[in-house]
């Protein structure tokens, strides 16, 4: 994706992102962009419909999540992204993953998602530890999706958000 359209796309999404949420991944990107890296949100808010779709694909394993939040007035506020390596984003390489979930640190990526506790997730954390953004970790299921920490999917669908 050319430099501007990228700009473009992440700014668009950051606005389906509740408020505090959008700073927080704003601090990822920035972060990441500091390094040369050119992270892409794919996915920001998606609708109903469109977690279905994704469940019943099994691209999802839940039927309502954090892409679908929304305000009291219906509002999109979604406290989920999916950030794409925009170099590779079909394949992107342990070395973004694991600097993606570095800098994601005040929130949550699903780097270790599936990943069998014990010395394959302590290998995850030593590496993030270390920097050694080539480490030969197992990486989990959706290593690319950000949400926040403390709070459940049921929790915000019934209106609690990040403060």
């Amino acid at each position: 994706m050319k430099e501007a359209d990228r700009k473009k796309r992440n700014k668009d999404r950051l606005a389906e992102l509740h408020p505090q949420f959008g700073l927080g991944v704003q601090k990822v990107i920035d972060a990441l962009e500091s390094k040369g890296i050119r992270p892409r949100i794919q996915d920001a808010w998606r609708s109903p419909a469109d977690q279905l779709k994704a469940f019943n694909n099994g691209n999802s394993k839940v039927k309502f999540g954090f892409h679908n939040v929304t305000s009291a007035t219906g509002k999109q506020e979604a406290l989920a992204v999916d950030m794409l390596d925009d170099d590779a984003p079909t394949n992107a390489s342990k070395s973004y993953l694991l600097q993606l979930a570095a800098e994601a640190e005040d929130l949550v990526t699903g780097i270790r998602w599936g990943v069998p506790k014990g010395k394959l997730v302590k290998a995850i954390d030593d590496a993030i530890a270390a920097g050694n953004w080539d480490a030969n970790v197992k990486i989990g299921w959706d290593p690319t999706h950000i949400q926040p920490t403390g709070l459940t999917t049921a929790e915000a669908k019934s209106g609690k958000r990040p403060s």
